[in-house]
């Protein structure tokens, strides 16, 4: 299991750059960031994330249950190399992401890579309200 990801990292490593996105925490423990919370009502994200390009992070997305409440970023999702997410204990290592949908509470925890630059977000489909979303800045 660790060789195929350490394969993965040093692939993603080459992409964006060698030896010096490396030397940027690549292949280092995830960082773990601020949960977002699903709840009806309720924003996502208190502030926007400031990400690095080439670091490793731990996203939780934690639904209290109040309704049932998806998440979804096909351009962050498709900006990211995703490690896995885990639901319950089970680890799935997906080819690509769309959305999350939790239709009870529950937690899920993404790992990943930002692979490029740029402002992507996650946010709650079909909502147009600036709370309903998660910001991401990725920084070179």
């Amino acid at each position: 299991m660790s060789i195929i990801r350490i394969t993965a990292a040093a692939a993603v490593a080459a992409s964006l750059g060698g030896a010096a996105v490396a030397q940027s925490g690549l292949l280092t423990r995830e960082i773990d960031l601020e949960p977002i919370t699903l709840a009806s009502g309720q924003p996502l994200a208190e502030a926007p994330y400031e990400l690095e390009a080439g670091k490793h992070y731990m996203l939780a997305i934690e639904a209290d249950g109040s309704a049932e409440l998806a998440i979804g970023g096909a351009a962050f999702f498709r900006n990211m190399w995703i490690n896995e997410v885990v639901i319950n204990d089970i680890e799935v290592r997906p080819l690509g992401l769309d959305s999350l949908e939790f239709d009870a509470a529950g937690r899920a925890e993404i790992t990943f890579i930002p692979i490029r630059p740029g402002q992507f977000e996650l946010r709650i489909p079909g909502t147009t309200g600036e709370t309903q979303r998660a910001v991401f800045n990725v920084s070179g």
